[in-house]
Formats: structure tokens, sequence, C-alpha cells
């Protein structure tokens, strides 16, 4: 794959938004047939330029006039806000107060980071395939619950471009949901609490949710080799110790010598898992037996939604197909039928696809030159920004 070097991204943008950018299936998803009148001229999109430049309350007419303004200003990122009451390129003319947003996608960010805790092999922006089976597990776990438990239809779901997801609901009902009922489904959603000075994040109760135990279903697929393998959660008394806070203190004494004699995470999980349901028959106060099981897989693996993004409706997020400034990746939608399959690496770089326009383009034009010409360097645009973005529909929206 052709390297990307963030220097020649003012250049590659310039093609990217000419010849790759895939406007009419953007444009499609965001007027929703039409249905609402203004829809996509009250919509927000924010700009960010070269040099961190931030431009707020960018509103279109139609997609010929997205293009153009895409293709003049050639932003480093893209942001999609709300639809408002008015257009939002037109807020200062409209009187203190008027101006408000009205409706938005329900979203989701998660973001690797904050699973720094957990995870061993990587920290901070730095992803690897051993971390990414987060993602795979978050994906499977918040979209069943919206679709089974919350009746959600139209779900998409999208690679940041560097170390995370994002999902957008996209039903009629939902974009019309108040900042409060986004926020209790955000809450309906999170099991891991507690900020960086709090050792246990999970606390279940005797009588497990449903939405609880189809998550530990889920997580109990991927734990084994994702967590006693890749992440090697119980290799050294360091590790270990970190296992340790979560468990009752009656135990800490007999698991700190039997972790000592076995030789990996796999056997010392083994025996966790017998000396817990021991505990569970000798102890009446301390909650042991599967549940100390299963706070241990939830804290590791469950998925840190970022409350803020969801609940705000004016809150922007990063556009699909757009370009990641650092990475050079597209933010690509997810096929859901293909969630394990999913490889963050192998998304292609703005400069991937630029140098497969340019090879096609230079092959053609040696055979071929003249109006005939012209008419095969238009369909094949057609065909690269097609195949760049045929999934953005596969999601049911």
């Amino acid at each position: 794959m052709e390297a990307f070097d963030p220097a020649e991204l003012p250049e590659l943008l310039k093609l990217y938004y000419r010849r790759l950018f895939p406007y009419a299936q953007y444009y499609r998803w965001l007027n929703y047939g039409g249905v609402v009148k203004n829809y996509f001229q009250h919509r927000e999109f924010s700009f960010t330029l070269k040099d961190d430049i931030y431009i707020r309350y960018q509103s279109f007419n139609n997609q010929s006039d997205l293009e153009k303004e895409m293709q003049k200003m050639n932003p480093y990122k893209i942001d999609i806000g709300a639809v408002y009451s008015h257009r939002p390129n037109q807020h200062n003319t409209v009187k203190l107060g008027a101006f408000q947003a009205q409706e938005k996608e329900l979203v989701f960010d998660i973001d690797m980071t904050d699973y720094d805790d957990v995870r061993r092999c990587c920290s901070s922006a730095d992803i690897c395939s051993k971390c990414w089976t987060l993602m795979t597990m978050a994906i499977h776990i918040i979209d069943r619950a919206l679709k089974e438990d919350f009746g959600f239809k139209h779900r998409l779901w999208v690679y940041s471009g560097r170390r995370g997801v994002h999902c957008w609901v996209c039903d009629e009902s939902v974009r019309k949901l108040s900042s409060a009922v986004r926020s209790g489904i955000v809450e309906y959603l999170s099991v891991v609490k507690g900020g960086q000075d709090v050792k246990k994040k999970v606390h279940l109760s005797e009588k497990i949710h449903p939405f609880v135990r189809k998550s530990i279903n889920i997580i109990k697929k991927y734990f084994e080799d994702y967590a006693l393998v890749d992440q090697d959660i119980l290799e050294n008394k360091e590790s270990w110790d970190k296992i340790l806070a979560l468990v009752p203190e009656t135990m800490h004494d007999e698991l700190q010598q039997s972790f000592q004699k076995h030789h990996n995470s796999l056997q010392r999980w083994e025996h966790l898992k017998k000396a817990a349901s021991r505990c569970q028959n000798n102890s009446k106060n301390d909650k042991c037996g599967p549940w100390l099981e299963w706070e241990i897989m939830l804290q590791y693996c469950f998925p840190r939604l970022d409350i803020n993004v969801s609940k705000g409706i004016n809150h922007l997020l990063k556009s699909p197909f757009s370009v990641h400034p650092k990475t050079g990746r597209i933010s690509v939608p997810i096929d859901l039928q293909k969630v394990d399959q999913f490889d963050p690496f192998t998304v292609p770089t703005i400069s991937s696809i630029c140098h497969e326009l340019d090879v096609i383009s230079t092959k053609e034009e040696e055979k071929e030159n003249g109006a005939e010409s012209d008419i095969k360097h238009r369909t094949r645009d057609g065909a690269v920004e097609s195949n760049l973005s045929q999934q953005i529909f596969t999601s049911n929206i």
C-alpha cells in the first residue's frame, strides 16, 4: 500500500474531493429522501482546514453547493452537526435565542484510549490487532442492544480513521429525541463506571439485567483469545495484582500463592474461577461465584462510551469519508455482516486510492486521447468512487 506522507495531504485532498469523495451517496443519506423541507439546508457542517483553522456553522443548499465548497476549501476534517431551526450559515442574522438545534442522529463514539487501564499492548493513540478486538466486541454489544432492546433499524458504523469507531442511529424517531432521552439510552448501555482513581469499575447486582447477561455472552466468545492469550492479563505479578484489586480481600492470599505456581494466564484464570466458586459456598457477605468472574470480564472488555458525544443534540461528530490527517486513512463504513473480519490496517489511505487513480489514468491515457478518453476518465472516477462508497448503505441506511 502507498505510504502516507502528511506533507502531501493538501495535494491529495484536492484530488480526493475533486474525483473520489462519494457526494451522491453522502447527500442521499443526509437529505433523507427530501421528506422534510429544508432538512439538508438546515444541517450544520464544520470544516477544519490546514493549521487547525476551524469553521463552524457551514450549510449548503444542495449537493452541488456542498461539492463546490468542499472542493474550494479542501478541509482536513469534516464534522456533521445538528439540523437547526434556521440555516446555520445565517445564524448571525437570527434573533438571540431563536437559533436552536432541533434534530440529529443519535451518535456513539468509542475510542481506544478509554481502555488504556486494561490494554497491555498499546496506549494513547496507538492500536494493534491485539487490542482491536475491543472494538469488535463493542460493535457487537452496542449494535445488538440498539437493534433488539431498542428496536432501532437504521444504524451506520464507521471507522474513525485512527483508533476507534462511531455509530450513527438514523431512524426518524431517534433523530427527534431530546437530550434527556439520549442520556438515558447511554446510561442503559453503560456498565463500566468511574474515573482513573476508581479501581473496581463494575458492580453487578444479584439479579443480572438481560442486557448485561447478553453482553457477557458476547464477551465469552472472545475472552480467552483476547484477554488470556493476546493481552495475557494474568502474565505476571504486576498484571495479576490489578485483577486481585477487583476481588474480595479474603481471596487475595490464596490467589497470590496459587498464581505463582501456575504457568500462564489460562491456568490462573481457571484457578480464579474455582476459587470464586468456593468463596461463594463459604461466604455469606462477599459477592463471589460467577458474578466475580463476570465483573472482571466486563471491566476488561465491555464498551466504554463517551456520554457527552451522545447526549448533546448540537454535538458535532467526524463525518464518514473524512480523512484522518495523521494516518491518512479514510473513515469508511463497517459492514455489520463482517465486523470480525474488519481490519483497520487494511483501510485505504488517501495516498493509496489517489495512487490507484493515477495508475489507472496513466495506463488508459497511454492508449487513448481526445473526447473518447475524457468519457472513459469520468467513468473510471465513477468506478473508484462507487467502490469507495459502496458500503455506506449496507448498514440499513
